[in-house]
């Protein structure tokens, strides 16, 4: 399993991060999950293959 940082994401889909956090809230994007200590320092990634699926399915004609 591959992860994506908040740039690398940010590279592939070209919007805020404040629009990024809203589409997660909605429901729109798939969740980050965060990798740290307890409170001292964490860091948030995207599974890259949940990214990548979404990618194809905003592009993917709608019947």
């Amino acid at each position: 399993m591959s992860l994506l940082s908040k740039k690398q994401v940010l590279k592939l889909i070209p919007v805020s991060p404040a629009t990024l956090q809203r589409w997660e809230h909605a429901g729109i994007f798939p969740k980050r999950f965060h990798i740290g200590g307890n409170g001292t320092w964490q860091k948030a990634f995207w599974r890259e293959d949940a990214v990548l699926e979404w990618i194809e399915r905003q592009a993917a004609p709608v019947e």
